[in-house]
């Protein structure tokens, strides 16, 4: 996928045309004098609204994380049923988020967002359908899988934002988008809080009763106010070069470290609490949506830190934290001490979602320093780096999604086999020391070496051994 700076063809003869489809003719954000006339008043419109969208899909996404917990015992679904609930949606939506990559360039990033938001309300309406006691099992699982729909939004908003921002902008705009589509964690499970504090554990439909308006608003203004852009088009090429180059595959692993411990621990967070400490549907639901929250309002500061510091700089960092946090969880675990579980358990939120900012903004950097190291400069190495990390964003972004399914997996069959969540606590530290240990070697031990002042995604140096 590319966004060039000049449309080529007749594109350029051509006025943008306002109407249906707002397609803008020429977009060139590494054009400072471009940018401030006219570049970033309309990104910032278009971010914002890709935010509200990409939040009710992540809502929708992590929708049955929230419904398990109105699931009593009339419902006939145990502890290891629930989590392979909530393991089924992201299966979905990691494997949506390819195609939902390329749909940006092909059908234009507003057009394709009114449609994946509008098509929530096939996930909204089918739960809305389905839940009560006496469903089948089978039925349960078919309803959950719709929901994967609201996964394969991350992708396509991330693409397109990462196409109307220049390089130097990216880790806080991909940050902030990124954040607030997460932010629709929490959202949806404070609002399954509220109703099981007023209504009861019986009334999971009113959560329902919520979205399905909110999702037809947020179709309608990305309709009014967001626009495509001409110049990006699908480049099979760019898939195959991304699909070919390490660094995607090995950004992609760091990624299931950061985003996918988000997502599933997210997703897995108040069943743990019911299964483990013994919590009610209410004191559970009262505790889960705190470390999500905080994990998606620190997402842009990860973003952020990496503009400043170096995208592998702040992602070692935040491994490393998250491996001592995970100590922490297993002695609470082993323990039994709910106070120490849930600061450890907290930690770990805070931390993936700096992690998250700080690793997806690596991804437009490396593949510009791979221009660089070409020969490439000015416009030309931008619009090369734009094309790969436009494509690697949907491989990295669904690979790393994958690991929420390994995390709920993980929980199944640790709480199916001992009865508790430390056995899959212990692989995941395994899993950070493994990610602080690539990270290091891959973009930053060179570096070092060469006493260079401030590492760049990957400097020169990290470059010439792949």
């Amino acid at each position: 996928m590319t966004a060039t700076g000049t449309a080529t063809g007749g594109d350029t003869a051509r006025a943008p045309a306002r109407g249906a489809g707002r397609w803008i003719e020429r977009w060139d954000p590494e054009d400072e004098t471009f940018w401030k006339e006219r570049g970033e008043r309309i990104a910032r419109r278009n971010l914002a609204f890709s935010v509200l969208c990409e939040h009710i899909g992540f809502s929708v996404w992590s929708l049955w994380s929230v419904m398990v917990l109105f699931m009593g015992p009339e419902y006939g679904i145990d502890a290891a049923g629930k989590f392979f609930l909530v393991a089924v949606p992201t299966l979905v939506g990691a494997v949506l988020r390819v195609p939902y990559t390329f749909a940006v360039a092909r059908f234009g990033g507003r057009n394709w967002t009114v449609f994946s938001a509008a098509l929530l309300l096939v996930p909204a309406g089918a739960a809305a359908f389905a839940l009560r006691p006496g469903t089948s099992y089978t039925v349960f699982l078919l309803v959950a899988a719709l929901a994967g729909i609201g996964g394969g939004n991350f992708a396509s908003s991330m693409t397109n934002i990462n196409s109307f921002y220049p390089l130097h902008r990216k880790g806080w705009a991909l940050g902030l988008n990124a954040g607030g589509g997460n932010v629709g964690v929490p959202v949806v499970q404070l609002l399954g809080l509220l109703v099981i504090a007023t209504a009861g554990a019986a009334h999971p439909r009113l959560v329902l009763a919520v979205y399905l308006p909110l999702i037809v608003v947020a179709a309608l203004l990305a309709a009014l106010f967001m626009d495509n852009l001409r110049p990006v088009r699908n480049d099979t090429g760019a898939a195959k070069d991304a699909a070919r180059d390490p660094h995607t595959w090995i950004v992609s692993l760091l990624y299931i470290g950061t985003f996918g411990s988000f997502i599933g621990y997210s997703f897995a967070f108040g069943l743990v609490l019911q299964t483990q400490f013994a919590r009610t549907p209410l004191q559970a639901a009262s505790l889960t949506f705190v470390g999500p929250l905080l994990g998606s309002l620190l997402r842009p500061v990860g973003g952020l830190l990496a503009d400043r510091y170096g995208g592998a700089r702040i992602t070692l960092a935040a491994f490393v934290a998250m491996a001592a946090a995970t100590g922490v969880v297993i002695f609470a675990s082993g323990r039994h001490s709910l106070g120490i579980f849930l600061a450890g358990f907290t930690a770990l939120f805070v931390l993936s979602g700096l992690g998250n900012g700080s690793t997806y903004k690596m991804i437009p950097g490396i593949f510009q320093a791979k221009a660089l190291a070409k020969g490439l400069t000015g416009e030309a190495a931008a619009a090369h780096g734009r094309r790969l990390s436009g494509a690697a964003m949907g491989l990295i972004g669904a690979v790393g999604a994958l690991g929420g399914l390994g995390i709920n997996l993980a929980f199944r069959q640790s709480f199916q086999s001992a009865g508790t969540g430390t056995p899959a606590f212990v692989s995941f530290l395994g899993c950070y020391a493994l990610c602080s240990a690539v990270t290091w070697a891959v973009y930053l031990r060179r570096t070092a070496a060469t006493g260079s002042a401030r590492e760049r995604e990957p400097a020169a140096p990290a470059l010439a051994k792949v």
